[in-house]
């Protein structure tokens, strides 16, 4: 008598990490609020006259990489809608190109601020990208830490070091009563303390901070976010000559012009208005607490390396900044 053998196989579902084509830099030229625009076609005018120096230098420095090809350099540029909505995007959009093309300069990529929150709230493939980097966050606790601090999740406080107590912890403290002050976890000499206020609660929710925002468009700059494997943001094709009258219906990332260099990048540089000094300090600190997914910095580890391009693993050692001088506001 002879019967089936049944033969069992056990199988895993395997999430594959999508690569993302790079360029060598993204080149930031500039990060606006609402009313920033609200002051007129001048002040956009007075903004990339003084970015484009900085601009042109940053695009020298790229074609002196090690490559031997023609520097892939893609431009970008990230509008406020989060905090605030003082216009729509048909109104709003166009003078800021223009102002751009005056001054020689071109936007190839434009990305909205509330994009780094919710990729797109109206689609069903919505990924809450702010969440899922909080979820990546790794705290690394200062020398001495006795784990009465909370954990980030709870409070929306990251910190690079020890902070003062503001109580007495110990019972040598209770008789003594020695201050002690804030510490930088791997100071150089002196330290330079950063508290970084990750959130607040609102009535109308949660509020992510600018510096928070910043932190997950870096990270999208340099391709390193996945949602299960995709990567996101993805940039989606857009006419300059037909933006929509609500900000919902412009897609988080869209790409301007068709023949662009890839939207991430090996490195990142972004021409700032000095005010954001402190907000990019926080950005590093959060930069260097976030464990990233190790399949995406081996890809790009990979394509820079046949590229002869060595890049740095660490996150914050592929982002720079220019602050030039006057660019106050």
């Amino acid at each position: 008598m002879t019967g089936a053998e049944a033969l069992f196989h056990e199988t895993r579902a395997e999430t594959r990490t999508e690569a993302v084509p790079c360029s060598h830099l993204s080149l930031e030229l500039g990060h606006l609020y609402m009313e920033d625009f609200a002051d007129g076609p001048e002040r956009l005018r007075r903004h990339f006259a003084m970015v484009r120096p900085w601009a042109e230098a940053a695009r020298a420095f790229a074609a002196g990489l090690p490559t031997g090809k023609q520097p892939r350099i893609s431009t970008c540029f990230l509008v406020d809608d989060y905090f605030s909505r003082l216009s729509t995007p048909a109104e709003l959009l166009p003078p800021l190109l223009d102002a751009a093309a005056d001054a020689g300069l071109s936007i190839d990529y434009l990305a909205r601020e509330s994009g780094c929150v919710v990729t797109d709230p109206s689609r069903p493939e919505q990924v809450e990208l702010a969440q899922s980097v909080l979820q990546r966050l790794v705290e690394s606790p200062p020398p001495g830490s006795n784990g009465f601090r909370p954990p980030v999740s709870l409070t929306g406080w990251l910190t690079n070091g020890r902070r003062a107590p503001d109580r007495r912890t110990t019972a040598a403290l209770e008789t003594t009563g020695v201050w002690q002050p804030p510490s930088e976890t791997e100071a150089r000499g002196h330290s330079v303390f950063v508290d970084v206020e990750l959130w607040h609660e609102r009535e109308r929710g949660r509020v992510w901070s600018c510096a928070f925002l910043a932190a997950v468009w870096q990270l999208a700059r340099l391709g390193l976010l996945r949602d299960n494997g995709r990567a996101v943001p993805t940039p989606v094709p857009c006419d300059p000559e037909a933006f929509p009258d609500d900000w919902a219906a412009l897609p988080p990332l869209v790409r301007l012009n068709p023949s662009a260099a890839p939207f991430c990048a090996y490195y990142t540089c972004s021409v700032l208005p000095t005010r954001f000094l402190p907000v990019e300090h926080a950005v590093r600190t959060i930069l260097e607490q976030t464990h990233v997914d190790p399949v995406a910095v081996r890809q790009i580890a990979e394509r820079s390396a046949g590229e002869g391009l060595a890049v740095p693993s660490g996150v914050v050692e592929r982002t720079s900044y220019v602050f030039p001088p006057g660019l106050t506001t």
